[in-house]
């Protein structure tokens, strides 16, 4: 059976920095608003996304924190940034300072070759 070629899914590294906004409220009162408001935003407009947040205010003071996507596919990707918009998230509780958005080892899968920068021990 042939394998199937598939579109890589696209990453986006989400460079934020807090706002006064956002750090008024306290830690329960921030998880609650993003629980109830900006995952149900995402989910009424988009599917196939998947994310992790990373905290590195005590390692930078450009960035507080990147939140890494994962899209099935460039549609998903751009809903998933027009939903966001539509929430509180972005600009209110966090300024949006940089958007890097890739897909693993393109350039090996642009040439056939065997993608070396990928490391697991």
């Amino acid at each position: 059976m042939p394998v199937e070629k598939t579109t890589p899914p696209v990453t986006a590294f989400m460079l934020v920095k807090t706002t006064p906004e956002w750090l008024a409220m306290t830690p329960r009162e921030r998880m609650n608003a993003f629980v109830t408001r900006v995952v149900p935003a995402i989910e009424a407009r988009t599917t196939g996304v998947r994310s992790r947040f990373y905290d590195t205010e005590f390692y930078s003071t450009r960035v507080t924190d990147v939140w890494v996507w994962e899209a099935d596919d460039h549609e998903a990707y751009q809903l998933l940034i027009d939903a966001l918009r539509e929430t509180p998230f972005w600009e209110r509780c966090f300024t949006v300072v940089d958007l890097l958005v890739g897909t693993e080892n393109g350039c090996a899968r642009t040439y056939g070759l065997k993608a070396v920068a990928t490391l697991a021990t």
